[in-house]
């Protein structure tokens, strides 16, 4: 964001918000837009200021969630303090990295997701499958964007399998450094939608914002030698408005993206297995020796691979077991014991 003042309207501020704002609470409070969250801290605008929020574990303020990049807020208008967070229109989240069992939100109210991968080695279906089921789940329209196709002679070879991977799903190879390849995104960059970008450090998300904005404002890197693999520059969650009048939503290269309660996704982007699942004879199949195993069978006719296949298995124990401890750490923080002074006899 910058100095520039702008409506709520150019902000993202929909009918589904507008819904929920009180207008004759107008006088006490303000609606803001989550526009950055780095280290501690988020940044909002109301579209005529911008102001900086600390925030802690549990949220920030009286609430008792956390912000994300494109969250709308309802300011006091006399402390400026948060008083709610809006109902979201979707929400992207995942499992946080490292020990702590928990989730963290990645981005909300997103009307497009871009999944970004590039034209070499860093290009795996497994990983891009991953980010389908994600934007399925959260009910957001998503596009493969394919990156650096002018480094390779066989950008197209890429394309073709991705597009196997589901079938409504748009594909689109591009170099991110030249407007003219660019120029096909542009039909996503309505006034007031808001985008995100999505995709491992590397893939060219900050150099295709830097060539959509016109401008060399954010810090890229290049290619490191040996492995195709880019140098992680976005460290922070920023939302930027473009020059068409959307909104685009920059995300740091994601290392790990574990999925949580992502059964209806997972199922949607897998649907040929779930078919051939649903034609087993026993509702228990293991799909390894039973009898008439719909699976095995999808198998041996072509209709489904097999490295889908194990990705589907992985993803889907992979979600219940994320789900389940979730579930458990809720339970175990419900249940503490309240702590009460003691009371001394006499």
């Amino acid at each position: 964001m910058n100095q520039k003042h702008y409506s709520l309207n150019e902000l993202g501020w929909k009918d589904n918000f507008k819904k929920q704002f009180d207008a004759e609470k107008s006088t006490e409070l303000l609606p803001a837009r989550v526009t950055m969250t780095h280290k501690g801290h988020l940044v909002v605008s109301t579209g005529e200021s911008e102001l900086l929020l600390k925030i802690a574990g549990k949220g920030i303020g009286s609430l008792n969630e956390q912000p994300t990049v494109g969250d709308w807020l309802l300011m006091d208008r006399e402390t400026m303090v948060p008083v709610k967070v809006l109902e979201r229109t979707s929400l992207l989240q995942r499992m946080a990295p490292g020990q702590e069992v928990k989730l963290q939100p990645i981005a909300a109210n997103i009307d497009t997701l871009f999944i970004v991968s590039s034209c070499n080695n860093e290009f795996n279906l497994n990983r891009i499958e991953r980010y389908i089921c994600l934007a399925l789940e959260a009910g957001v329209n998503f596009v493969l964007v394919l990156t650096k196709e002018d480094l390779t002679p066989e950008a197209q070879e890429y394309r073709k399998q991705a597009e196997h991977l589901f079938e409504s799903m748009p594909v689109v190879t591009i170099n991110g450094k030249d407007p003219q390849s660019v120029e096909c995104l542009q039909k996503w960059f309505e006034p007031g939608e808001t985008i995100a970008l999505l995709g491992s450090s590397g893939v060219g998300k900050t150099t295709l914002l830097n060539t959509i904005n016109g401008t060399e404002k954010e810090k890229t890197g290049s290619i490191r030698g040996g492995d195709d693999k880019g140098r992680h520059t976005t460290t922070t969650r920023s939302l930027h408005v473009m020059p068409s009048g959307a909104l685009l939503i920059d995300v740091p290269g994601i290392r790990e993206l574990q999925l949580h309660d992502c059964h209806a996704g997972i199922d949607r982007a897998f649907s040929e297995i779930v078919e051939a699942e649903e034609m087993c004879r026993f509702s228990d199949c293991s799909h390894e020796r039973e009898p008439g195993c719909g699976i095995r069978e999808a198998l041996e006719n072509g209709e489904i691979t097999r490295r889908r296949l194990e990705n589907y298995l992985k993803l889907k124990e992979e979600a219940e077991k994320n789900t389940e401890e979730i579930a458990e750490r809720a339970k175990r923080k419900s249940g503490k014991k309240k702590q009460y002074s003691r009371k001394w006899k006499k």
